[in-house]
């Protein structure tokens, strides 16, 4: 921003400065308005400013390790397409498919083209391939549409992911992806061919993107709340970002200031963001923003102070050498660590005119005012050192080739292609405690939680303050008595404060709900309380996701992981089998080491022992995983899954689908719409599914109400939900409850109104209500055989994600278990099939000769 900048602003006093200035001498937290008092410092103030923040940026560098080091990366800069479907008013990068054609151009640069840049860097040393590309051209461009369709890609990032492994494998460069905005999903896909990524914030400021003339007007990508969503899906993602301010673009001193704050909150509760860039505006001739004058240096000095003290000593910031004219010391000074890429091959494709200075020249210039010029790679050595889950197992062999102990650059090492593969060509051996789900019962856990608890899940306390307006009761002002009225008369037509009156219904109120449901429940699927004899196998429990919520997930290396092998899977199955089984329901944790096809694997090695055995398994969540580990789309993927052996998928991994709730009870589990997208692929294809909730934990039942309305939704288009399972919070050793977050799970009358209104706002559409005797036991299943629920699901015969969290009911119920909880609640029972059909009579007779009798499964627990 300059002086000469239209937005009329008023200067701070001077009392104003002084305060601001001295609170920042004294390591005090500024807030956003002290922070836009001090990015207006100049003169002595700002020398005032530097010399603070540049004590800050010291400290951090003698904590990492690295005390008088400022680093840079030797890049080449790949512009992969210039076309985008955005129409920033400043950029110059960006251009038409006519013109690209006049000057020969494709409309994507081709892999030999990328290639040739990549081995010219490769010969010179450089470590980095820096791809840059704009926004999904080929949603506003035809041309880049048929360029894709007609090299076999499906999108843009399908391209890039493509030509990322190429890089990798021939010629030893590693890739950092600039492709713009990007989903959850498009992160999972690109997140093992690269080692970080990144996309500048540049501004919150919602009126330079919405309002007409400004420099985003036109821009889908540059709305602020989707690129502050991107960050956070970095986060979620464990991907080493980038990102940054762009200055000077009209925005106020508060603006900036509150764009600083708005990065700072997704570094704090994610550890993501690896550095952070301040860029200065350069007026580009030919753009609409020619007449706009350049920030100026004071303006970018003052804001990388002002940067620094609002990250702290841990983060990382930069400034690009290119566009300061020489003024590199009084960047320094300012409180900079890094000078990001700089290459020796290519030039700044967005700052064509400003070329980037001589390696010679910047170790010059920094050694002169006393700091040392390393290397470091694209990704920074604080996510190297770290290694999982910041890096995909296919990458670690090219990093750790190019850098050493502490994480930066080796300047002599060779960059040579490496292959790029799955971890393994098939599936992994086994390991750790694979006794575990029997020994949960006897041995209990090793203890409470993991060892990374401190850090895997981010930071607990901006957690803390995230989670507490969601936590806050709403008023029902509610009439229960008309929605009881209505519940009984034709549930269908219940308004959402009717539903929300009755989902918070006590007393009599709670029994006469629980009667409704109950009458419901008999007209629709009668007396009768199903059972199904299954087993569970969880094959492996090592995970890096980081649900917060989740006990069962363990690092490879923590004393409880285990991964079971394909045979001692098929072994499982074949026992379940012999004991009068019908379903096997087979879910894992996302280990990073299982290849995409090992869910394939899994399935076929079930079918191949027993081919009678209905395979009910992997959550949404591993459907995603192995479609993004194969490069696969969702229904290739499930298409595949259902060739390999898949009968049916559990609707697990849904929690609560609001991602209100979701992005506080799970780091990097798929956003709702993701789980909606997988369900309803796997309904289209002939796969049916289960459905869940898990609730009782950071949520409200207003947070039931919508999850149930979109299950019911869902269900009215597809038909595909076999049922829908209540899964009460387990809090016990749930890492969100240890920090103190999340309330000890849902009390009785959460139980039955839940179940109760299940079945009433599920009515026609779901006609099966299961009750989890795992999470509530005996007398609590029984309970809600009573408030509209008519199954009381499997056997399992090993239960080891429920018992992780701290369930005390054990882990196997024999048939004779299930019918006297049925007999409990008055009523008869039979056996189920998966889909809720007849068991045939050999199934039966077998489950019966063997029933209550599994030594070689695990104990059966005394009552």
């Amino acid at each position: 921003m300059s002086d000469q900048d239209a937005v009329q602003q008023s200067q701070p006093t001077a009392n104003s400065m002084r305060r601001a200035l001295k609170r920042a001498r004294d390591g005090v937290a500024l807030d956003v308005t002290e922070a836009a008092v001090l990015l207006q410092a100049r003169g002595d103030d700002l020398t005032d400013l530097t010399t603070s923040a540049a004590r800050v940026r010291d400290a951090g560098l003698e904590a990492a390790g690295r005390p008088g080091v400022i680093t840079y990366s030797k890049s080449v800069f790949i512009p992969l397409t210039r076309l985008c479907r955005d129409k920033c008013h400043y950029c110059t990068f960006v251009t038409v498919p006519g013109k690209l054609r006049r000057e020969g151009h494709g409309m994507f640069m081709s892999p030999d083209e990328v290639l040739d840049i990549a081995r010219k860097g490769a010969e010179l040393g450089c470590k980095e391939a820096l791809i840059t590309l704009g926004d999904k051209p080929e949603d506003r461009w035809p041309e880049a549409r048929e360029w894709l369709d007609a090299h076999g890609y499906d999108d843009t990032i399908a391209y890039v992911r493509a030509i990322s492994i190429r890089i990798l494998e021939e010629t030893g460069l590693l890739p950092h992806l600039n492709p713009g905005v990007l989903s959850w999903t498009d992160f999972q896909r690109l997140k093992p061919v690269a080692p970080s990524m990144g996309m500048m914030l540049e501004t919150t400021a919602e009126r330079l993107w919405s309002e007409p003339g400004m420099p985003h007007y036109g821009s889908p990508d540059k709305e602020p709340a989707v690129r502050l969503r991107v960050l956070e899906d970095a986060g979620r993602s464990s991907v080493p970002f980038t990102s940054g301010l762009l200055i000077g673009i009209g925005e106020t001193y508060e603006e900036r200031a509150e764009s600083l704050f708005a990065l700072r909150r997704t570094a704090r509760s994610y550890h993501a963001i690896q550095e952070l860039i301040i860029q200065n505006f350069r007026a580009k001739p030919d753009t609409a923003m020619r007449g706009m004058p350049d920030a100026e240096l004071d303006d970018l000095v003052a804001t990388v102070a002002v940067a620094r003290h609002i990250m702290g000593p841990a983060g990382n910031i930069q400034a690009p050498p290119n566009l300061v004219d020489g003024e590199y010391a009084r960047l320094i000074d300012a409180g900079i660590d890094d000078w990001g890429g700089v290459s020796p091959v290519t030039i700044d494709h967005v700052n064509p005119e400003k070329p980037w200075p001589k390696l010679e020249e910047l170790a010059r210039q920094s050694a002169e005012v006393g700091f040392e010029l390393r290397e470091r790679l694209c990704v920074y050595p604080e996510f190297v050192t770290r290694g999982e889950p910041w890096l995909d197992p296919r990458l670690l062999p090219h990093v750790q080739a190019l850098s050493d102990a502490d994480g930066l650059a080796v300047p002599d090492a060779p960059v040579v292609g490496r292959p790029w593969q799955e971890p393994d060509e098939g599936y992994v051996a086994a390991s750790g405690r694979t006794d575990l789900h029997r020994t949960i019962d006897t041995e209990g856990r090793t203890s409470d939680r993991r060892d990374d608890f401190d850090v895997v899940y981010g930071d607990w306390e901006a957690l803390r303050e995230q989670a507490a307006p969601g936590m806050e009761p709403s008023r029902i002002d509610g009439d229960v008595r008309a929605a009881l009225k209505q519940a009984a008369d034709d549930p269908t037509k219940l308004t959402d404060d009717e539903a929300l009156a009755l989902l918070h219904a006590e007393g009599p109120a709670l029994d006469a709900l629980c009667g409704i449901a109950d009458d419901i429940r008999k007209s629709v699927v009668g007396d009768d309380v199903t059972y199904i004899v299954t087993r569970n196998i969880n094959f492996t429990n090592v995970c890096y996701t980081g649900c917060r919520f989740c006990a069962f997930a363990q690092r490879r290396t923590d004393a409880d992981a285990y991964t079971l092998s394909l045979d001692q899977v098929a072994d499982r199955a074949q026992q379940a089998w012999d004991v009068g089984a019908v379903e096997v329901c087979m879910q894992g944790g996302i280990h990073p080491d299982l290849p995409g096809t090992a869910y394939f694997d899994i399935a076929k090695a079930v079918k191949e022992r027993v081919p009678g055995m209905h395979v009910h398994a992997f959550s949404p969540m591993e459907v995603v995983n192995g479609a993004t580990r194969t490069g696969m789309s969702i229904r290739e993927w499930l298409t595949a899954a259902k060739e390999a052996g898949l009968d049916s998928i559990p609707g697990t991994a849904a929690e609560i689908l609001d991602d209100e709730v979701r992005w506080i009870l799970t780091k990097g589990k798929l956003p709702a719409a993701d789980w909606i997208e997988v369900i309803k692929t796997a309904h289209e294809l002939g796969i049916r599914s289960s459905s869940t909730m898990m609730y009782g934990h950071v949520d409200q039942p207003r947070h039931w109400l919508g999850h149930l309305r979109t299950l019911a939704s869902i269900q009215q288009e597809t038909g595909g939900f076999t049922e829908f399972v209540t899964l009460p919070f387990i809090h016990t050793n749930a890492p969100v409850y240890l920090a103190g977050i999340a309330r000890p799970g849902p009390t009785t009358r959460d139980n039955r109104a839940v179940t109760a209104m299940a079945r009433v706002l599920l009515h026609p559409h779901i006609p099966n209500i299961q009750t989890s005797w795992v999470k509530l036991g005996t007398e609590g299943a029984a309970e809600m055989l009573r408030s509209g629920a008519n199954d009381l699901g499997g056997t399992l015969m090993e239960e080891t994600i429920s018992r992780m969290a701290g369930s005390s009911y054990g882990s196997y119920k024999s048939v004779k278990d299930l019918i006297a909880v049925a007999d409990a609640a008055g009523r008869p029972s039979k056996p189920r099939t998966t889909l809720y059909g007849s068991v045939p009579e050999e199934r039966v007779h077998a489950a019966q000769a063997s029933d209550g009798h599994l030594p070689e499964l695990l104990p059966v627990l005394e009552p």
